[in-house]
């Protein structure tokens, strides 16, 4: 959604078992050494650390009373609900910003005002913004919805990379790997599916897709295409929620 606003411009280690054994005196018996407890895998151990909630710097946008309000009637239009807040989040959706900071993303989403694409309120936002380092920057609190995909915000949380290219974000280590932490923790949490961690391009495919307002069902943006995609969730595989 970023574009638009822009527009106007391991391994495993087991015990080994001692064969020696040692002579009892005649009449007795020695009760049965405890088997050894199994020495824990680093790769579990790793599953853990990666999911666990990672480095996060709250930076919040404005989002007054004002801005809530026309959230929530945004809402009315295009979903029906008469509510801004979001309740059970069933998506991920992740975007590029078309930028070279974070703060040039903050700048193009803190005035709530109308987008230059689709001339609307409240103004474009998304939940978080990783830098190019891997700085996780949360711009707006998770219960609340933002619009930053046409047809999925009532139920999808925004994930935004500093970069003007999938490619760019793909082969930048710190960035991808920032990106792979923050998506695991935020799907584990709210049990969403890998399969709907998608890219903003693939948008229109997602099973929750709705939108009411005719002329917008086929909008889409051209960030994070399937190709992009299919490699990020590979990645985002090995990262299990247990």
């Amino acid at each position: 959604m970023l574009c638009a606003a822009l527009a106007a411009g391991c391994g495993e280690r087991s015990a080994t078992k001692s064969s020696a054994t040692t002579a009892e005196p005649e009449g007795t018996r020695t009760a049965p050494l405890p088997p050894p407890r199994p020495t824990p895998r680093p790769a579990a151990a790793d599953r853990t650390q990666r999911r666990a909630r990672p480095p996060i710097r709250r930076r919040y946008l404005p989002f007054d009373a004002q801005r809530k309000r026309d959230m929530a009637a945004y809402a009315r239009r295009h979903y029906g609900l008469d509510e801004y807040r979001l309740v059970q989040p069933r998506v991920i959706v992740e975007h590029f910003t078309v930028t070279d900071s974070v703060q040039a993303t903050f700048d193009t989403f803190a005035p709530n005002v109308a987008d230059v694409e689709l001339h609307e309120l409240p103004g474009v936002c998304a939940h978080f913004v990783i830098a190019k380092d891997g700085g996780i920057y949360q711009l707006v609190p998770l219960g609340l919805m933002c619009r930053h995909t046409v047809g999925l915000n009532y139920t999808a949380l925004g994930i935004e990379h500093v970069g003007r290219s999938d490619a760019e974000i793909l082969d930048n280590a710190r960035q991808l790997t920032a990106s792979l932490r923050l998506t695991t923790w935020l799907r584990c949490r709210h049990d969403i599916q890998v399969r709907n961690v998608i890219g903003h391009n693939e948008s229109r495919s997602s099973q929750y897709h709705r939108e009411n307002v005719a002329r917008l069902r086929s909008q889409t943006h051209e960030d994070f295409k399937r190709a992009a995609m299919q490699i990020y969730r590979r990645k985002l595989r090995r990262l299990e929620c247990a």
